[in-house]
């Protein structure tokens, strides 16, 4: 009897372990939750729209970013 490749295998394996946890599932969902919740929060802090409270409308942000592409340097 000829054995599955090796991609088969390594994806049944996984399946059958998430298919037998118990606690570990209330774990995973735990931990997808907590980096949604970091994901959020690090996006609010660490990435502010700078064009959005830079400029008041989509024609002077495309100008600035074209301007900023164009002659390398960052938006001001």
């Amino acid at each position: 009897m000829k054995r599955p490749a090796l991609p088969v295998r390594i994806i049944r394996f996984y399946v059958d372990g998430f298919r037998q946890m118990t606690v570990g599932r209330s774990l995973w969902a735990l931990i997808i939750i907590k980096v949604i919740v970091l994901m959020f929060v690090f996006k609010l802090i660490f990435f502010p729209d700078l064009l959005k409270s830079r400029y008041d409308n989509d024609v002077d942000r495309a100008r600035a970013v074209r301007h900023s592409l164009v002659e390398g340097e960052p938006l001001k």
